[in-house]
């Protein structure tokens, strides 16, 4: 089988699991045996083709983990991994300490959408299409995990950017994006393009920020509390525009600028009549066009070299609607001391092969281990990597 013709069975399992997951309502909680999987690294994943910066390296972390898309590491060590197209959640333990996981549990599946995870107070959030579920006291029960507590089910329906990242913030309280529901489109319910959040037992849901075509990746400043963010932008207007975004919320109850005015400076052909791109808040970083990045790190490890501390390290899942793919790789956003970019450069790349177009990876969501390395989530290699300064 030719590679385009494995990339385009890869993309129709991914969506026809995405179809089948719209259609289910119900949460089947538990591994798929009543014992933990046992994980053999067998190395046929070709990382050798990742080239990073001098001093990096990589290896796998974990692999034979289908669709693995977001992360969330509690303080114990247990890393669990979402998923999209499948509809499951992943509990990941390295057992002896030696950086590779050997024990994978599935913690639910038959969900909808399960792309958000987030780990707070012993307990598991997952964000499915329209709500928000809980499993308890997980870590004690990851052979036999719990019925979800149902936290909060009065997101839209709509799967179109249904899928939510979501995070706890430094106030303590639970951030749920809700995408638009189309390419661009200008929704009449206020939910839609926001950011929102909520207490941890789903009271006083809020919309916080607006004008967010559909973000699956944010963190906050650990000095200034800020909110940074990656959206993607809109499709169809060509290979160039619009640019995607990387973007910092300053305050409660800004604009973004969805679906008036896309990069900061180019007003939509169709919804931009009779508005102006300085009404709204501009990226501090425009990024590569479709290049849809999606997780997000400060820089904060010191077992990095010294002068990328600070700096914002992107995975860019890649471009599908252009002539020539792009992104497929991870980037980093450099700042200076008033958190202004100086620079958007590539910081590995490799799971593209530019001669050919073809994709064998897709970078999806960073996370810091507690000894300075960095994994990286890939839905498409149904792996986790892990990179490290030697």
């Amino acid at each position: 089988m030719k590679p385009n013709q494995i990339y385009l069975l890869a993309v129709l399992f991914v969506f026809l699991g995405c179809a089948q997951g719209g259609e289910s309502t119900d949460v089947t909680p538990g591994a798929t045996s009543p014992k933990p999987s046992t994980v053999a690294y067998t190395g046929d994943l070709p990382i050798d083709s990742i080239s990073l910066p001098e001093g990096f390296k990589i290896e796998v972390y974990a692999e034979n983990i289908p669709n693995a898309r977001s992360m969330a590491l509690s303080p114990d060590g247990t890393l669990f991994v979402s998923t999209r197209g499948k509809g499951y959640v992943y509990a990941l333990r390295d057992e002896n300490n030696d950086l590779r996981v050997e024990r994978v549990d599935t913690i639910a599946k038959g969900l909808k959408l399960p792309n958000g995870v987030a780990f707070r107070d012993g307990s598991l959030y997952v964000a499915e299409v329209n709500r928000i579920l809980r499993f308890d006291s997980i870590e004690a029960k990851l052979d036999n995990p719990p019925e979800p507590v149902v936290v909060f089910d009065e997101y839209p329906t709509e799967t179109h950017h249904g899928w939510k990242f979501i995070d706890f913030g430094p106030d303590g309280k639970l951030y749920v994006p809700v995408g638009a529901p189309c390419n661009i489109c200008d929704p009449e319910e206020e939910v839609f393009a926001a950011l929102t959040r909520m207490n941890p037992d789903g009271t006083g849901m809020e919309v916080v920020q607006h004008g967010i075509r559909n973000t699956v990746g944010f963190t906050w400043h650990p000095e200034t509390k800020d909110l940074w963010f990656t959206d993607n932008g809109r499709d169809w207007l060509g290979d160039d525009l619009p640019a995607c975004e990387l973007n910092r919320a300053t305050q409660d109850g800004m604009h973004f600028g969805y679906p008036y005015c896309h990069q900061g400076d180019t007003l939509d052909p169709e919804f931009g009549k009779d508005k102006d791109c300085a009404d709204y808040t501009a990226p501090v970083q425009n990024l590569g066009p479709h290049t849809a990045p999606l997780g997000l790190e400060f820089v904060l490890t010191e077992h990095f070299p010294a002068d990328l501390k600070g700096n914002i390290l992107i995975a860019e899942h890649g471009s599908w609607n252009r002539s020539k793919k792009i992104g497929y790789r991870l980037t980093m956003v450099s700042l200076d001391e008033n958190y202004n970019s100086t620079g958007y450069s590539t910081f590995a790349e490799g799971w593209l092969d530019e001669e050919t177009d073809e994709a064998w990876g897709r970078p999806v969501d960073l996370e810091f281990l507690p000894d300075g390395s960095m994994l990286v989530s890939d839905d498409f290699a149904d792996a986790i990597y892990r990179i490290y300064y030697n």
